[in-house]
């Protein structure tokens, strides 16, 4: 279980940073595949695939299915919010949005955990840990800057993001009360397993994928990375830290994506950073510190 503090050891603060690489890598993915894929096609590919990549690995640590149809109940709860709805709603949103925009947006998924969680009575809603995410917001969109292009018509866009962002902050609050117990595994496993079915559902009734050409090469690197590295890696690290830290602090990873970003531009395709970039990234640093807590306590016991 979390910690009452709500603070993050230096492990999970780790393992936010391999997670804000992995889920920083599917706005990429996505609009790479959406050159060829319909949105719900590609999310139906995403969690299929993702889940092909972890099967296997349940039977080497060996974990056993839900021995009964309600045993899969918390797993298809947790696949519709984390998985099906926000996947659906931010590939959709990617079609009409620029993706920067998009992740700008996605910052936004503590602001709503926070808001759950304490609506639910699951989290207290600390004022330092709101101002802390407020203030990282404030981050990622002086990183991202609001050079971003918006057009008339986008609007539609924005809100299917947010809604994304929203079912995340709702997710993280069902995944803490109905899988305590379950192993990062078996719970990353079983919730793509649920969501698979539903996304075939909702992409055969509405997209009819099998009309569809085949895609090229580059749409299926595309499509095995976000597979591969944003799905099923990435959600055993989620669950872990979830977990581990609680709700609120997982999602704090959705603050890290930016700056990750414009990091790996720098050391692997030689990108410039600007000042614009640098100060963003003070910001957001500035704003875990004030979410952590730690830092502020220290600074009052030598005042």
């Amino acid at each position: 279980m979390p910690p009452n503090d709500n603070r993050i050891d230096a492990r999970d603060w780790s393992l936010l940073a391999v997670l804000s690489v992995l889920w920083g890598g599917s706005f990429f993915f996505n609009g790479a595949g959406l050159r060829e894929l319909p949105p719900l096609t590609l999310v139906f590919l995403r969690v299929a695939l993702g889940a092909a990549v972890l099967l296997p690995l349940l039977r080497v640590q060996g974990i056993s299915f839900p021995k009964r149809t309600l045993g899969w109940k918390p797993f298809f709860v947790i696949g519709l919010l984390n998985n099906v709805i926000p996947f659906s709603l931010i590939v959709i949103g990617q079609t009409i949005i620029p993706s920067g925009l998009a992740s700008i947006l996605n910052a936004t998924t503590p602001l709503f955990t926070v808001t759950v969680m304490a609506m639910a009575g699951e989290e207290a809603l600390q004022m330092r840990r709101v101002a802390g995410v407020v203030l990282g917001v404030v981050g990622v969109v002086i990183l991202r800057g609001w050079g971003i292009e918006t057009r008339p018509g986008q609007g539609f866009g924005i809100l299917l993001c947010l809604g994304g962002a929203c079912s995340y902050g709702f997710a993280a609050l069902a995944a803490r009360r109905l899988l305590k117990d379950s192993a990062p595994l078996g719970t990353a496993t079983f919730q793509l397993m649920a969501s698979t079915v539903m996304m075939a559902v909702a992409a055969g009734a509405v997209e009819q994928p099998w009309h569809l050409p085949m895609p090229g090469l580059t749409t299926w690197l595309a499509v095995l990375g976000l597979a591969g590295l944003s799905t099923a890696l990435a959600y055993i690290v989620f669950f872990q830290i979830l977990r581990r830290s609680g709700a609120t602090n997982v999602m704090l990873v959705t603050l890290l994506i930016p700056v990750t970003a414009i990091l790996l531009g720098w050391l692997v395709l030689g990108e410039p950073i600007s000042m614009r970039e640098i100060a963003g990234a003070i910001v957001i640093g500035s704003a875990l510190l004030v979410i952590d807590g730690r830092a502020l306590r220290m600074l009052q016991r030598v005042a």
